[in-house]
């Protein structure tokens, strides 16, 4: 069975299902006013990871990932750009998606928009308000009563003596309590607004995440994941609000990634020591980014750092150099003493770095089973590869595709290689010799066989 660390209780837990083999898993997605960052990378990966697992192992898996598409921070951009936040919106939404399948990640199987589910983001809160755990202020904000909810902090394991003391609470004279958050913000100049029992207005952060999971998986479904970064206060005033409405259980496992770091620093835009998807894909393939974000098991910190995503690279090149040149049989059966080794570590809370080593150990009983000529022992082992890689969304490109690289060069260097193969032909070791050197130059790497001449990137 698959365990999973849950946030709530602090320890793993069997995934035990609600509806027999079926798993509902709701994920926060991005607030889309500006490119993914790497942080966005490791989210994304993550829980695609996750969802090609639990298919793997024979679940129909409904995942939704929600879009933030009004917000504050979008709100001041499209303001700050004098752009129509709509057009602003679903720029980022396309670039989010192009980075999205950069990195290998699946789509999920909804994609709900915020602005999309107004009506459920108003029944909620009219529900809240009926319910007394709502109030509407003087200033036309309508707010979450905070001490009325019993289980508040339950995810988090903050009291209210914690909040009351800490600096994150600001007075304001709207609210009943300065614990209290608003579920609808009444309208101000140069701001999207939507009609409400309470006035025109827009919805805060919080509700949107509660309507749009609730809307699409039912008031209780199996895993609720994310950044760490969300587990306070937005996955908290989650649980309060769905929780409170519903009275039933929101979720039944919460996970959480951690957090990106760089040179061992928590990564920030504040900070300013961030980078895009866009700018690591300008140097790396976005498998190698995919490989460097498994390469640490998901609730642990993930530093960055060029080394990390060089050695990424390598041990991507020694997996496509292992399957290159062998002959794929699809149809063969996964070698079933590794598909149980996996399995074992990954079932234990995703633990994708004892996954990646044990196809580490595939990759060198194929390698052995080349240099011995062992061709049906090379051709099962390169299946089972393939297989297994393909769980952890890797390995599924041409060996020679991935090796030869985008160097944007490719048709000079096969006409150089045309040329040294002519030269050998005619026995000109020279002329061969300078056209190597010149290749080896431009970081191309030939190699020399019975089969012929084939070239890839060093």
């Amino acid at each position: 069975m698959i365990h999973l660390h849950n946030s709530m209780t602090r320890r793993k837990q069997p995934l035990d299902t609600i509806e027999p083999n079926h798993v509902r898993m709701y994920v926060c997605g991005m607030t889309v006013y500006d490119y993914c960052h790497i942080g966005h990378a490791r989210v994304l990966v993550v829980f695609d990871v996750l969802y090609r697992y639990l298919q793997f192992r024979g679940y129909k898996v409904t995942y939704v990932r929600n879009i933030t598409d009004v917000d504050d921070k979008i709100i001041q951009r499209a303001n700050e750009n004098g752009e129509d936040m709509g057009a602003l919106t679903q720029r980022f939404i396309d670039a989010m998606h192009e980075d999205a399948a950069e990195l290998g990640v699946l789509p999920p199987s909804h994609e709900p928009r915020a602005t999309e589910h107004m009506q459920e983001i108003l029944d909620m809160t009219t529900c809240l308000m009926d319910k007394d755990f709502a109030y509407a202020a003087d200033n036309g904000d309508v707010y979450y009563r905070v001490r009325k909810f019993d289980g508040y902090g339950k995810l988090s394991g903050k009291t209210i003596d914690d909040l009351i003391s800490g600096a994150r609470v600001a007075k304001d004279d709207a609210k009943d309590d300065p614990l209290d958050f608003a579920l609808w913000k009444a309208v101000k100049p140069e701001e999207p607004a939507w009609d409400s029992p309470w006035g025109r207005g827009r919805p805060g952060w919080h509700i949107e995440c509660s309507a749009m999971s609730t809307h699409a998986l039912g008031n209780h479904f199996d895993i609720h994941g994310g950044g760490q970064d969300l587990l306070f206060p937005h996955h908290e005033n989650e649980i309060a609000q769905s929780e409170a409405c519903t009275g039933e259980t929101f979720a039944n496992l919460w996970v959480h990634n951690g957090y990106v770091q760089i040179d061992n620093e928590k990564m920030s835009k504040s900070l300013g020591n961030f980078f895009t998807v866009r700018e690591v894909l300008e140097h790396y393939q976005g498998e190698e980014l995919r490989y460097f974000v498994m390469s640490s098991h998901y609730r642990s910190p993930l530093n960055y750092s060029d080394k990390a995503l060089d050695q990424a690279r390598a041990a991507l090149e020694g997996y496509y150099l292992a399957l290159n040149g062998v002959e794929i049989d699809d149809t063969l059966e996964p070698l079933p003493d590794y598909v149980e080794r996996f399995t074992q570590v990954m079932d234990d809370d995703i633990n994708t770095a004892e996954a990646l080593a044990v196809l580490a150990d595939i990759r060198k009983e194929l390698n052995r089973a080349r240099d011995g000529g062992n061709d049906a022992n090379a051709a099962q082992l390169a299946a089972t590869l393939k297989h297994l890689g393909a769980v952890l969304g890797l390995l599924q490109q041409d060996p020679q595709a991935y090796l030869k690289g985008e160097s944007g060069d490719d048709a000079e260097i096969e006409a150089l290689i045309e040329q040294r193969n002519v030269a050998r032909a005619e026995k000109n070791w020279a002329e061969s010799d300078r056209i190597r050197d010149q290749l080896q130059a431009m970081g191309v790497i030939i190699e020399d066989s019975a089969a012929g001449t084939t070239w890839r990137k060093g």
